[in-house]
């Protein structure tokens, strides 16, 4: 293959291979274990409808192409190996054979300068490209129309400690999940350090417990979060209908990982169809639930209920909140949340891409077609259903499909 022609004075922005979320490599291995002939399409989505610079398909597509020279390293499989005992020793043969392909990703844009991105390939590899991706494209951005400039390490250094300082105090237990919207690999490498330093200097009753990303994870000697993301639900609902992805969901994934990593994201089709899919044998098994969408206080008020209804003390289940947060927000949930649950936070956006003068990114990628083998002469198509009202993601029309499968006029 020849060497990719790299614009000369472009700075490769992903250089480690698990620059990643921790969620992506443990998706990837049940994945592997359950559907490893499956074929899947991913689309990109601007949701500020932002209108990029000329050329700017080009440079993603010169990023991509970087990824093709990073691979794991013997570093990275010992960290891992070491934090992540629920992984199966296979996972690190596939993962060090692993290697990117330019060729699963389209990148286009139109005349206006609106970007579109596309995947499509092997489950199993193209779930990688994901977070790497939009970490691209976010930083990129900044770097190409000089908004960069404002990025003082220094002063967001600060920022950040205090921030994490306000937490602990407040008594929260959080991660940093910033890894997919950040405003740079540095910004973000800034927060780990300025809340682990915090951390050791504090004595309150709060913690910073780790970072989703796998690299600044082994840096700082911190402990990698992360389960799953809604993409293994709606790749099953592709497959087998939404009606039962999430039992399914739940079915393979407890059939990888024996009982650990054992919190659920259940919110792919709202909390309804979810509940009636949680039996007493999953909630007893799964150590928690994140809320990722919808009112926080209503969707812990809905769990709260449910683990009551099956005789389960709901005081002994981690509720994770990851919707959009912000330091006040965090506070005011432990607040409410404390002495029904054991909450804890996950804080993306507002940890690593909160400068003056920037607005943060809103961009997304959704898995959006997928087929149970490459011998399908056809994909199935699927959507996202959240808790926030209106707030899917798909072809309308496979949302409305989906809304009338699922019942929602009547169950929501």
């Amino acid at each position: 293959m020849a060497n990719p022609q790299i614009s000369p004075t472009m700075k490769q922005i992903i250089t480690h291979f698990t620059d990643d979320d921790l969620y992506k490599f443990t998706m990837c291995c049940a994945v592997i274990d359950n559907f490893p002939r499956t074929q899947v399409k991913y689309h990109f989505k601007d949701r500020a409808n932002t209108i990029y610079p000329p050329g700017f398909d080009k440079l993603v597509e010169e990023q991509i192409a970087m990824l093709e020279n990073v691979s794991i390293t013997d570093e990275e499989i010992d960290f891992m190996r070491r934090k992540c005992s629920y992984i199966p020793t296979w996972f690190y043969k596939y993962l060090r054979g692993f290697r990117y392909d330019r060729h699963w990703v389209k990148v286009q844009q139109d005349y206006e300068g609106h970007l579109n991105i596309e995947f499509e390939g092997n489950w199993s590899d193209t779930i990688f490209l994901e977070v790497k991706v939009l970490a691209i494209v976010s930083e990129l951005y900044y770097i190409i129309t000089g908004q960069d400039k404002y990025f003082d390490l220094d002063k967001y250094y600060d920022k950040s400690y205090k921030k994490a300082e306000r937490l602990i105090n407040s008594g929260c237990s959080f991660s940093d999940f910033g890894t997919r919207r950040r405003a740079s690999f540095a910004i973000q490498e800034t927060v780990v350090k300025a809340m682990k330093e915090c951390q050791n200097n504090s004595n309150g009753p709060g913690k910073f417990v780790g970072t989703s990303n796998v690299y600044l994870a082994m840096k700082y000697d911190l402990t990698p979060i992360g389960t799953m993301a809604h993409e293994f639900v709606c790749a099953i609902a592709g497959m087998y209908g939404p009606l039962m992805a999430n039992h399914i969901a739940m079915t393979k994934w407890s059939d990888t990982y024996r009982g650990a990593l054992g919190t659920f994201l259940y919110d792919t089709y709202g909390w309804k169809i979810f509940s009636l899919n949680f039996s007493e044998d999953y909630a007893n098994m799964f150590k928690g639930l994140r809320v990722d969408s919808g009112s926080n206080k209503e969707q812990l008020d809905k769990i709260i209920e449910k683990y009551q209804s099956l005789g389960i003390d709901p005081r002994v289940k981690q509720i994770v909140f990851s919707n959009g947060l912000n330091v006040d927000e965090a506070i005011k949930i432990q607040d409410y949340a404390a002495g029904q649950c054991i909450p804890s936070f996950g804080i993306g956006t507002h940890f690593t891409n909160d400068i003056e003068h920037i607005k943060p990114m809103n961009i997304v990628i959704k898995l959006t077609d997928v087929k149970i083998t490459e011998s399908w002469p056809f994909y199935c198509q699927t959507c996202k259903l959240s808790e926030d009202d209106g707030k899917y993601t798909g072809d309308p029309k496979i949302i409305q499909s989906f809304l009338h499968l699922l019942h929602m006029k009547d169950i929501r």
